[in-house]
């Protein structure tokens, strides 16, 4: 006998900490995606290959073999072989050849298709340095997370499962391996600067740096980014296998420095720095596997997100005052309100889940009898009156759930209309309808 729950499944309550999992994610041993971490990271974090430095032959082979995992896993990779490579002038007059990877994943939406959301991780080390352990210093060559193996290995995976749902992309993504970050990020200097020739169409970037040590915790930092932070709080109101600590401090650079000075909206995802002395080549089982898996997923759901959602704004305020008094058709982002639109007195778009969505909604009978389940993203319009109107899905999961979920957002009551310069504005808001069933637990 199957109960039907329909709920919303708030990660507050799902779990009791940031960066808390669910206990028995991977308890049945390595999934497919752990096994494909552990073979990225063997390859690129081998002693073999005698670290990546910028321009180092071990950098030229990691870029060889993303490149080919891109292809294997059916990207298009628009960079050579062994990537793309650009020099770097030295101190000495010599040119240093680093390079980076870059493959595509085109969106399906003819309006958006031509807008980029860029997912990056570096692919060079530190190279050699000196380490103490017990008291005894010893040359030193970063490998496994501190080299961010971790993070290339996500990228990868991240790249594959992308490519796999690209009809649920609207925006195209491009998905890169940066050479000679560790050289004043080089290799994003240069995409930007010199390869990439539609710079002014990618909307959004998400780095991936050092995310494989998620004992430490799991943290998004955004600079602070309005929009992009929206995003990890929407997100809050589905069920996800962990949640990273939005920061308002800078963990570390990285190549979203590069994007941030073009003005594009950028979100790191990392688990933080590993003391040196605890990140010996011999040391590989520092990176958490399982959790990185739970990670990649979070990160999957927060770019395919990214990628269907509003156009997130470098900095909301400027924007505002640049486009001056409102036309009456104007949208904005409900986030971008002086004053947020609210329902029942309450600004919080979950508490609209709870009180009005998963209060009316119905499971359809023929996906029950079909046991489909998901999470419908559906956007709409609270006008200046506060009527709700031109609900859309955005992500559709069943046409039955597809339907269900804009029937009770169009029948929604009246809100309290957002409000910029003291005038009512036509707000846009994009909210996930979570359907999911779930068997009755035999006594």
């Amino acid at each position: 006998m199957r109960r039907v729950l329909l709920s919303i499944f708030l990660l507050v309550l799902a779990l009791t900490a940031a960066g808390q999992y669910r206990a028995g994610y991977s308890d049945l041993g390595d999934s497919e995606t752990v096994s494909a971490f552990k073979e990225h990271v063997s390859f690129i974090a081998s002693p073999a290959r005698e670290g990546r430095a910028p321009g180092s032959e071990g950098e030229r082979e990691t870029a060889g073999y993303v490149s080919s995992k891109f292809g294997e896993y059916g990207l298009a990779v628009i960079s050579g072989d062994d990537g793309d490579p650009f020099g770097i002038l030295q101190e000495n007059g010599d040119t240093l050849t680093s390079r980076n990877v870059v493959a595509f994943i085109p969106g399906f939406d003819k309006e958006l298709k031509d807008k980029y959301i860029v997912i990056a991780a570096r692919m060079d080390n530190l190279g050699t340095g000196t380490i103490t352990v017990d008291g005894v210093s010893r040359k030193h060559i970063y490998y496994g997370a501190n080299g961010n193996a971790s993070g290339l290995a996500m990228l990868m995976e991240l790249a594959g499962k992308l490519q796999t749902n690209s009809i649920m992309l609207r925006r195209s993504v491009l998905l890169v391996a940066f050479g000679a970050s560790t050289r004043t990020f080089a290799g994003s200097w240069y995409f930007l600067e010199r390869a990439f020739t539609a710079v002014g169409d990618i909307e959004a970037m998400v780095n991936l740096d050092m995310v494989g040590t998620g004992e430490n915790g799991f943290y998004a930092y955004s600079c602070s980014n309005a929009d992009m932070n929206q995003i990890a709080k929407a997100l809050e109101s589905t069920l996800q296998p962990i949640r990273p600590e939005v920061v308002a401090y800078e963990p570390f650079q990285s190549d979203y420095m590069a994007f941030y000075n073009k003005e594009i909206p950028s979100i790191l995802f990392t688990t933080g720095r590993i003391p040196e002395n605890n990140t010996p080549k011999d040391r590989p089982e520092i990176l958490n596997y399982e959790m990185m898996e739970q990670e990649m997923e979070y990160v999957y759901n927060y770019v395919v997100s990214l990628a269907n959602g509003p156009k997130p704004i470098f900095n909301p305020d400027s924007e505002i005052k640049r486009r001056g008094l409102f036309n009456g058709n104007d949208v904005i982002p409900y986030y971008d309100c002086d004053r947020k639109p609210s329902f029942l007195g309450n600004t919080d778009p979950a508490f609209f889940l709870q009180k009005w969505v998963y209060q009316y909604v119905r499971y359809p009978d023929a996906a029950v009898r079909d046991g489909i389940q998901g999470k419908v993203l559906v956007d709409f319009i609270i006008d200046e009156k506060g009527k709700v109107r031109d609900a859309k899905v955005l992500r559709g999961v069943d046409p039955d759930l597809d339907e269900e979920a804009l029937r009770v957002i169009n029948a929604s009551p009246d809100w309290k209309p957002g409000m910029v310069n003291g005038r009512k504005v036509k707000s846009e808001i994009s909210l996930y309808v979570e359907f999911r069933l779930e068997r009755k637990k035999k006594r």
